[in-house]
């Protein structure tokens, strides 16, 4: 017979981790990142390309980029600056530099096309932006219908050194041409803005643990994507559980952490971006992931002993033929997060470099973990682990009832690292929150006896593609802006790479419309991972008695294909 859950996940809490955390311990972001560029001033913060940054030369060029914030570009506490690279050295300058001048980071994925990124201004409300020039003409595009005042542009190698700085953009802008012209003439350039900055002093700006750090974006139920507000207490909190979780098995001041995932993204933020600053380790920044062949040679190149990454990256390293050749014995933990774990690549990993890979879990409302499997080997493959310090799991039915052991129930989540809520959407966050704080991940899932999660289904009409949200309103209301289209319809389907991609489902109102139309229209208006990698044209698709368009049975007939 199953029975309730009452934090029976703490008999098995590994040997050495806290309970609980303190959430209040820093007042701030700020703090934290200044406490760590004191007491680690001479270590290497981040590394990229062979080119250093150390903790006392963040603190410094955060400082003057402070200035700038404050100085030239105006901008007072509270106000909103979006980030806009992949991972390059000038992030955690700008990262910090915002931070530290009392300002909102809204993240924004250098992917993202003009209209997905008109979407997140706007609605952030964001009055300046540092982009990378690769994506300057889109900016171009757009600037005129946001309420940004202030631009910074900036190349991969501004921040590299010379020579190194000048070969890597000439190689980019000249041989590779990834910057395709722009016409931004009162956009400032990154050392301009530095340079500016440094004339005066920044304003150190108090903020405390309501104040919020970051409006980190994901998917809406109505395909629109909303802001999670992350407050400082959310984000201090997570990057302590985060700490206390993998603290037992490294040191202080001396590991080196890989950054192939990108600080845009919540679990990178946290985890690199954050614990590893406050451990006073080294990120070595990985620009181009995707380059398997350039990320081994890194690899084999590099000391590292931290390995955070996703399925996709690990199965993409395990497929190639110089895979074995890495050092593997120096890493320490790796940890996958983003999307679920396969079981045969945490197989294969464990046999072939004799270490684990942890897997966790969270979402980017939960700043993002919630819960993480141990690291002492005593991982169940295939399950979420067990809730971090100071936070609780339980499963809770349509009527928000606790469900027993053992019984499928969507996951809730309650502690610290749980947002705010979504910016400027009291009704969506309404629809997350209960009235006793416990946030409803649209997971269905099931715990067994020893506190152990497994995901079992999808509440939500959610796509998971290598680690992002993919919302299917997004892409439906984007097909359906072009002519051809009568009704349309997306769902995830499985992929042995990605976890799920896109497929549609579409009916045509003009019979010339072809596959390859419906791929190019949504090039044009989407990144690249939203973009369908399967079209099925149809007569008609299944309707409840009101005419909403029913997914699930779409989703149920592939995986019936599939069986």
């Amino acid at each position: 017979m199953s029975q309730p859950i009452d934090k029976i996940w703490l008999k098995n809490y590994p040997k050495g981790i806290p309970h609980e955390i303190d959430p209040n311990k820093y007042q701030s972001i700020t703090e934290l990142f200044e406490i760590s560029c004191k007491k680690y001033r001479n270590n290497v913060a981040f590394k990229n390309f062979g080119a250093t940054l150390t903790y006392d030369e963040l603190f410094k060029a955060s400082a003057d980029f402070a200035s700038f914030l404050q100085n030239t570009a105006g901008l007072k506490k509270g106000d909103r600056v979006a980030i806009q690279m992949p991972n390059v050295m000038q992030y955690p300058v700008a990262l910090f530099g915002a931070l530290r001048a009392g300002l909102v980071v809204v993240n924004t994925n250098p992917l993202y096309s003009p209209r997905e990124m008109e979407h997140q201004f706007n609605d952030s409300g964001a009055k300046a932006l540092v982009v990378l020039e690769t994506c300057a003409h889109n900016t171009e595009q757009i600037l005129h219908k946001t309420g940004i005042e202030t631009v910074v542009v900036t190349g991969v190698g501004d921040m590299l050194g010379w020579p190194k700085s000048l070969l890597i953009n000439s190689v980019i802008r000249h041989v590779k041409k990834m910057v395709p012209k722009y016409n931004l003439p009162k956009a400032y350039r990154w050392f301009e803005a530095l340079d500016l900055g440094s004339e005066k002093p920044f304003t150190p700006t108090v903020t405390g643990h309501e104040d919020l750090a970051f409006l980190q974006y994901t998917g809406g139920t109505t395909g629109v994507a909303k802001g999670a507000m992350l407050t400082n207490r959310n984000i201090i909190a997570n990057m302590l559980q985060i700490k206390s979780w993998i603290s037992p098995s490294l040191n202080e001041g001396e590991e080196v952490a890989i950054l192939a995932l990108p600080l845009y993204h919540i679990f990178s933020l946290t985890l690199n971006g954050l614990a590893i600053i406050d451990f006073g380790g080294t990120n070595l920044m990985v620009t181009n992931p995707r380059d398997i062949p350039g990320f081994i040679k890194t690899l084999k190149k590099e000391r590292f002993t931290l390995f955070p990454g996703v399925n996709t990256l690990f199965n993409a390293l395990l497929n190639h033929e110089d895979f074995d050749s890495i050092h593997w014995k120096q890493c320490k933990v790796a940890v996958a997060g983003g999307m679920a774990l396969q079981t045969k690549v945490a197989l294969e990993w464990k046999d072939r470099t004799k270490g684990i890979i942890v897997e966790g879990y969270g979402l980017t409302e939960t700043s993002p973990v919630a819960s993480v499997n141990p690291i002492n080997g005593t991982d169940r493959v295939g399950t979420i682990g067990l809730p971090v310090p100071s936070t609780e799991i339980c499963l809770m039915d349509d009527n928000e009832n606790r469900v027993p052991l053992n019984e499928r129930g969507e996951i809730c989540i309650r502690g610290p690292q749980v947002m705010k809520g979504y910016w400027q959407r009291p009704e969506e966050t309404a629809c997350v929150m209960t009235k006793d704080g416990w946030f409803k991940s649209g997971d269905i899932g099931i715990m067994d006896e020893d506190g152990f999660t497994k995901i079992v289904d999808r509440k939500k009409d959610m796509i998971l593609v290598s680690g992002f949200n993919v919302y299917p309103n997004e892409i439906e209301d984007v097909l359906a802006m072009n002519q051809k289209v009568l009704e349309v319809a997306a769902i995830g389907i499985p992929d042995e790479k990605a976890t799920e991609v896109v497929k549609v489902f579409i009916v045509k109102k003009d019979l010339t419309l072809t596959e390859e139309e419906v791929i190019s229209h949504c090039k044009k208006h989407l990144t690249g991972y939203k973009v369908p990698r399967a079209v099925e044209f149809r007569e008609d698709l299944p309707k409840t008695n009101v005419g909403k368009i029913l997914r699930r049975a779409l989703r149920d007939e592939v995986t019936h294909l599939n069986l």
